[in-house]
C-alpha cells in the first residue's frame, strides 16, 4: 500500500511540472497563466482516465456487489490521494497566475494569505470536494468497509469519466478551436458522460444492489442503513449542481451561435459588427482564464471601439 502512495506522490507532481516545461518550450506565445491552466487540465485528464480504467476493471470483475473484492480498489485509492492533495495546489497556481494576467500592473507581486483566500472563495466547492475525498472517502474505503462493496467503490472511480472531456474542452478553447465541430462534439460528450456517470450512476448502484438481493428499485433505499443513503445524497448533490452549470454554459454557447447576422442595405455583412462579435467573444472567454495575457488589453480596446461603431450603425 505504501508503494502506491509513494508512486502517486511522484507521478502526479512530475506530470504537472513536466507538462509546464514542455508547454513553455512549445507554446512560447502563451503566458504563465495559460501554461499553468492547461498543465493542470492535462493532469486532471490523466487522473480521470486512470480512475475510469480502474473503475471499469473493478466493476467488470465483481459478480457479487457486496462480497467480491479486487486488489486495485485500495491500491488506486492510495495512489490517488497525492493527486487530490497536489491538485489543490495546482488549482491555486492556475488561479493565481490567471488573476495576475487579468489584473496586470495591479496584481499582487507574490503569493500571500490574500491570494489564498481569494482562491478559496472562488473554488471552495472543488477544494471541499478534494478534501472530503482525502479525509472522509479514503479512511472509509481503507479501514471501515470490512472488505465489502468493492463494486461500489469501482463505480465511484467511473464518475471520473467526464473529467478528461471537460479538460479537452478547456484546452480546445486555449488552442482557439472553440468554434469547431470538434469542440461541439466534445461538449456533447461532456454532457452525456457527466449525466450518465455522475448522476445516473447512483440509481444504477441501487438497482444493482436490489438485483443482487431481489429488492425492487423503489424499495432499495429502505433496506439500506441511513448513513448510506445520506452519504449518497451528499455525493450526488454537487454533481447535480455542476451538471446544471454545464447545461447553462451549453445554453449560452448555443444562443451565441444562433444570433442573427447584421446586414446593411446592400445585403453585405457589416464587417465591423462581425469583428465586434469576435472581440466580444475573446473578451468573454477571459473568464475561463484561457486567453493569452497580452491579448486581453487589445481585446478590451477593440471591443469598446467596435461597440461604438455598432451603436452608430444601429
Amino acid at each position: 500500500m505504501l508503494a502506491a502512495l509513494v508512486c502517486g506522490a511522484a507521478v502526479f507532481p512530475g506530470l504537472f511540472f513536466g507538462f509546464r516545461k514542455i508547454l513553455k518550450h512549445t507554446r512560447t506565445q502563451w503566458s504563465e497563466a495559460d501554461v499553468t491552466v492547461v498543465s493542470e487540465r492535462l493532469l486532471s485528464a490523466v487522473h480521470g482516465s486512470l480512475a475510469t480504467a480502474a473503475g471499469v476493471t473493478v466493476v467488470s470483475s465483481c459478480r457479487d456487489v457486496m462480497t467480491d473484492s479486487h486488489w486495485l480498489v485500495n491500491s488506486f485509492v492510495l495512489f490517488g490521494v497525492p493527486y487530490m492533495v497536489f491538485d489543490i495546489y495546482a488549482m491555486y497556481l492556475s488561479h493565481f497566475h490567471t488573476e495576475r494576467s487579468r489584473a496586470g500592473s495591479k496584481a499582487p507581486s507574490g503569493h500571500s494569505l490574500q491570494t489564498v483566500r481569494a482562491f478559496l472563495r472562488k473554488d471552495w466547492m472543488l477544494v471541499l470536494h478534494h478534501a472530503a475525498l482525502v479525509f472522509i472517502f479514503t479512511p472509509i474505503t481503507l479501514f471501515f468497509r470490512r472488505g465489502l462493496g468493492d463494486f461500489f467503490i469501482g463505480c465511484m472511480f467511473i464518475t471520473e469519466l467526464s473529467t478528461p472531456f471537460v479538460s479537452i474542452g478547456k484546452i480546445l478553447i486555449q488552442l482557439r478551436l472553440d468554434g469547431t465541430k470538434l469542440h461541439k462534439i466534445n461538449g456533447l460528450i461532456v454532457l452525456l458522460s457527466f449525466f450518465t456517470c455522475r448522476i445516473l450512476l447512483f440509481p444504477f448502484m441501487y438497482w444493482m444492489y436490489g438485483r443482487q438481493f431481489g429488492i425492487p428499485l423503489h424499495r432499495v433505499a429502505f433496506h439500506l442503513p441511513l448513513h448510506c443513503n445520506v452519504g449518497n445524497l451528499v455525493l450526488l448533490a454537487p454533481q447535480v449542481y455542476w451538471f446544471i452549470l454545464l447545461l447553462r454554459k451549453a445554453q449560452r454557447l448555443y444562443l451565441r451561435q444562433r444570433r442573427p447576422q447584421v446586414v446593411c442595405d446592400g445585403g453585405e455583412e457589416v464587417a465591423c459588427v462581425v469583428a465586434l462579435r469576435v472581440a466580444a467573444a475573446v473578451w468573454e472567454s477571459r473568464h475561463d482564464g484561457l486567453v493569452v495575457a497580452e491579448d486581453l488589453q487589445a481585446a478590451q480596446e477593440q471591443r469598446l471601439r467596435l461597440a461604438s461603431w455598432h451603436h452608430h450603425l444601429e
